[in-house]
């Protein structure tokens, strides 16, 4: 986290962020991004975030780019990714205890 840090400190930095989020616009085909939870926010007594990897979904290519941007470092709440009763897609969830 600390290098990744340092690159948004400087203007050479910058422009290395927005050559890669150039590249993604041209040639990626699915953008997903890492989210994770706040577990200070849940008053839970574990400590460790639960870290998912959602898809972006809707829109150009160009516009998951721009959204996640726009996003980033940014705190976005449930609501606002899903709705009530909502079906939603999950491509793998485990436990990793292995099977019996």
């Amino acid at each position: 986290f600390t290098k990744s840090s340092t690159k948004w400190g400087d203007d050479l930095g910058k422009k290395e962020i927005e050559k890669d989020l150039a590249q993604m616009k041209k040639y990626c085909t699915v953008i997903r991004v890492i989210v994770h939870t706040q577990m200070k926010l849940l008053h839970r007594r574990q400590k460790k975030a639960h870290i998912m990897e959602v898809q972006l979904n809707g829109g150009s290519i160009a516009d998951k780019v721009d959204f996640a941007r726009k996003h980033f470092e940014q705190t976005i709440p449930v609501t606002d990714v899903f709705a009530m009763d909502e079906c939603i897609d999950i491509i793998g969830v485990t436990k990793g205890h292995g099977f019996k």
